[in-house]
């Protein structure tokens, strides 16, 4: 579980680190307001996928929805993480869903809370996709998942070489859906 109390003294000892005063009158607080950012930004290192599972487990069977044939896809999901290497934002980051029923469809918000729940953990942005799929796979018990991740680095734009750039990950399920389904 993600420690307030614990957030909140390392930001007043990176406070002191960077040469500031923590008891100037703009910093008071900022080691609470920190910490509850922090509290919000990382809540997915509370759960495991199992969990995120469990938590987010809406389905349907209605006969027309879940035939095989069938493709569902969730396009520009937006979400934000950190990089577990330098605790740097990865933003302006969109997640693609697409997969085909099982005899059960997962609600659509449901997709979005399962994206949004698995960035908000440190993370690598190939992580964040195998995550993705192992949970629907796990509501949905679908054999053909794909994901795909787009997303900028500032352990890249802001640090090292200083350049923006934009990493695109695929992690994939089953051979019956390509790429090609994002285009459209």
């Amino acid at each position: 579980m993600v420690d307030k109390k614990k957030l909140e003294k390392a930001f007043k000892l990176i406070i002191e680190a960077l040469g500031d005063d923590p008891q100037r009158e703009g910093l008071v607080d900022t080691p609470k307001r920190a910490a509850e950012m922090y509290l919000e930004q990382f809540e997915g290192m509370n759960y495991s996928n199992d969990e995120v599972a469990v938590m987010f487990d809406k389905t349907f069977t209605e006969d027309y929805l879940t035939d095989s044939k069938n493709l569902v896809i969730v396009k520009d999901i937006d979400v934000f993480s950190h990089c577990e290497h330098h605790l740097a934002l990865m933003y302006d980051m969109t997640v693609d869903i697409a997969y085909i029923p099982n005899g059960k469809v997962i609600g659509l918000s449901k997709l979005a809370r399962i994206a949004d729940m698995v960035s908000k953990r440190l993370q690598l942005q190939e992580r964040i996709g195998d995550d993705i799929l192992y949970i629907v796979k796990k509501i949905t018990n679908s054999n053909d998942i794909f994901i795909r991740i787009k997303g900028c680095h500032s352990c890249v734009t802001a640090r090292g070489i200083k350049k923006r750039s934009t990493t695109i990950t695929y992690s994939r399920l089953g051979n019956n859906i390509s790429s090609e389904v994002f285009n459209q």
